[in-house]
């Protein structure tokens, strides 16, 4: 997918005139943001986005995210038990002392 992320008004104008003109191109739309299919149409339109607003449109390209293949399963087993923890003001790391289950500092020096 291509992620197409602007940041100024009027570029933001272009960008929703964009969506509305080619529903078919747009996977979701985020206000300033939108995802569109991955096809030579939608890089047409982003391209013409950068022509007209030059650095006030920023393109990425995305690939989905697949939590069953892009996250190990002591990240996803520690996600899930926690949503089901007994009381919900707990705090992750005060949830996760004397379990298996990894700290939030480890969790977040590590990549995906």
């Amino acid at each position: 997918m291509l992620l197409i992320v602007t940041y100024s008004p009027h570029a933001r104008q272009t960008l929703r005139n964009a969506c509305r003109s080619h529903t078919e191109s747009v996977v979701r739309r985020f206000g300033r943001a939108a995802l569109f299919t991955e096809t030579e149409y939608s890089a047409f339109l982003a391209c013409r986005l950068r022509a007209r607003h030059g650095a006030d449109v920023q393109v990425e390209r995305t690939r989905p995210f697949n939590e069953f293949l892009d996250v190990p399963e002591e990240i996803r087993t520690a996600a899930t038990a926690y949503e089901r923890r007994e009381t919900p003001s707990t705090p992750y790391d005060k949830f996760a002392v004397g379990t298996e289950y990894p700290s939030s500092e480890s969790m977040r020096t590590r990549k995906l």
